[in-house]
C-alpha cells in the first residue's frame, strides 16, 4: 500500500493529537506536526507531504498567510491543502487563495480520513502523470535529437555526394581541387545576402556543386583542348548545360537534385538574354542560377588554372563589373560587391592544393 504523508498544522497540540488518533489504524500514514505557519514551511521539504491539513488561526504566521505562500511556490503549490476552520468567512478567503478543500470544526473523523485520502491519492496520481509526461518529453526529445542527427547526416551525405559528383566533372576539366568548395560557399553566402532563410541557403550550398555535372558528357578532345575552342567546338561545349539538366531530371522530389537541375541548366544564361542554352532574360533566370553564375565566374577569374595565372583582384572585379546588366543581375551583383571582404575570406579559407593530382597528370602517368 502506498505511503501517505500528511503535514498537520495547528497551534493547539490537542487538535494535532486528534488528527494523529484518527489515522492511528493506518500503518501507511505518516504525520508531521507543525504548530504554526512558519514551523510548517520549515518542515514541509522533509515531510514529503501528499496533503496538508491547515488551521487558519495561529500565532507567528496564520493559515491564510501560509496558504498564500504555499500556492505561490513553484515546488509546493500542487500539494492539496485542506483548511480546517469553524469560520465560514475565513473559509471563503482560503478558497480564493487556492485551498483545495475544507473541514469544519469540530472535525468529523470519518470525513477527515476520507477527504485526506481522496486528496492524497489525487496528488499521487498527478505526480505520476507529471512524471510520465516528463519521461515522455525526454523520450520525445531523445527521438527528436536522433531524428535530427539522422537528418543532418543525410544532408551531409547529400552534400558529400554532390561535391564528389561536382569533382567528377571537375577532374574531366581544367578546374582546381578546391573550386567546388569555394564556389558552393560563395553561392550560399550570396543566397543569404539575397534574403534566403537558413534552409534555402543550405540547399544552395548543397546543390551548387552540380553546376557543371554535364561536362561528364563532353568529349575529352574538346574538354581538354589546351587552346581556344573554335565555333563548332564551343557549340558542343555549350551542350554541357543541357546535358547536366538531363542528368538531373526526374528528381523533383529530391530538393538538392531539383535545385541542381535548375543550376546546371541555367548558370550560363545571361541577364540580357544572350546566354545559353535557352536565352533566358532577366527574371526568367532562376535566382539560384544568377547567384551561381557570379560565384563561378569570380572563382574562375581569381584562381590559377592550367591555362592561366590567377587574375589580380582589381582585374577580376573589373571584368565582373563589365558584365553588370548584360551577364549578371545588377541587384545580385551589388550584394556581391558590397560584401566582397566576406567572399575573400572564403577564398582564403579554401586555397588550392598544389599536390592535388590533375586529370592531365593522371592521363600522362597512365600513358
Amino acid at each position: 500500500m502506498d505511503t501517505i504523508n500528511i503535514l498537520a498544522v495547528d497551534d493547539e497540540p490537542f487538535n494535532l493529537d486528534l488528527i494523529e488518533l484518527a489515522f492511528m489504524d493506518f500503518a501507511n500514514v505518516n504525520i508531521t506536526k507543525a504548530f504554526n505557519g512558519k514551523d510548517a514551511l520549515e518542515k514541509l521539504p522533509d515531510s514529503h507531504a501528499n496533503v496538508i491539513l491547515l488551521d487558519l488561526r495561529m500565532p507567528i504566521m496564520n493559515g491564510l498567510d501560509t496558504l498564500e505562500i504555499l500556492k505561490n511556490d513553484s515546488i509546493f503549490s500542487k500539494i492539496p491543502v485542506i483548511v480546517v476552520t469553524a469560520n465560514s468567512e475565513e473559509k471563503h478567503k482560503a478558497l480564493k487563495l487556492g485551498a483545495n478543500d475544507f473541514l469544519s470544526k469540530p472535525v468529523d473523523t470519518e470525513e477527515l480520513i476520507l477527504r485526506t485520502f481522496n486528496h492524497s491519492q489525487l496528488h499521487k496520481s498527478q505526480q505520476k502523470l507529471e512524471e510520465l509526461n516528463q519521461n515522455l518529453d525526454e523520450l520525445v526529445l531523445q527521438k527528436t535529437l536522433k531524428l535530427q542527427e539522422a537528418l543532418n547526416f543525410a544532408q551531409e551525405t547529400e552534400y558529400e555526394i554532390s561535391l564528389r559528383l561536382g569533382k567528377a566533372s571537375e577532374y574531366r576539366d581544367l578546374e582546381t581541387g578546391m573550386h567546388i568548395k569555394r564556389m558552393s560557399r560563395y553561392s550560399a553566402l550570396l543566397g543569404k545576402l539575397s534574403g534566403m532563410d537558413a534552409d534555402e541557403e543550405k540547399l544552395l550550398l548543397y546543390s551548387s556543386p552540380l553546376h557543371d555535372i554535364g561536362k561528364i558528357g563532353i568529349p575529352d578532345a574538346i574538354l581538354l583542348k589546351p587552346g581556344k575552342l573554335d565555333n563548332s567546338e564551343f557549340e558542343l561545349m555549350k551542350q554541357h548545360s543541357s546535358i547536366g539538366g538531363l542528368m538531373l531530371s526526374d528528381g523533383d522530389r529530391f530538393p538538392i537534385i531539383k535545385a541542381g537541375k535548375i543550376i546546371a541548366t541555367q548558370h550560363h544564361e545571361k541577364y540580357d538574354g544572350t546566354g545559353y542554352p535557352n536565352k533566358l532574360h532577366g527574371d526568367e533566370i532562376h535566382i539560384y542560377a544568377k547567384i551561381v553564375a557570379i560565384a563561378d565566374v569570380f572563382d574562375a577569374l581569381s584562381s590559377k588554372r592550367v591555362y592561366k595565372a590567377a587574375f589580380p583582384l582589381e582585374k577580376t572585379l573589373a571584368i565582373i563589373e563589365e558584365g553588370r546588366g548584360t551577364h549578371f543581375d545588377p541587384i545580385v551583383l551589388d550584394l556581391f560587391f558590397n560584401n566582397i571582404d566576406d567572399f575573400l575570406a572564403i577564398k582564403e579559407a579554401f586555397p588550392d592544393c598544389e599536390e592535388t593530382p590533375h586529370i592531365l597528370n593522371l592521363i600522362e602517368e597512365y600513358r
